[in-house]
């Protein structure tokens, strides 16, 4: 009935991760409130903020 969540592949970067789940530009945001770079990794900001996006 309901199938398991991936993890999302720690090489994405955040431009192909806002595309990927329908989020407008700008939506994930770096520690500080500003907006991430789009050719920043998510392993990057995992390491950076602890957080883990699915």
């Amino acid at each position: 009935m309901f199938s398991k969540v991936r993890k999302t592949r720690s090489d994405c970067t955040v431009d192909t991760y806002e595309k990927k789940h329908d989020l407008p530009t700008g939506t994930i945001r770096n520690t500080d409130g500003r907006k991430a770079r789009k050719d920043k990794k998510l392993a990057t900001l995992r390491k950076e903020t602890g957080k883990d996006f699915r």
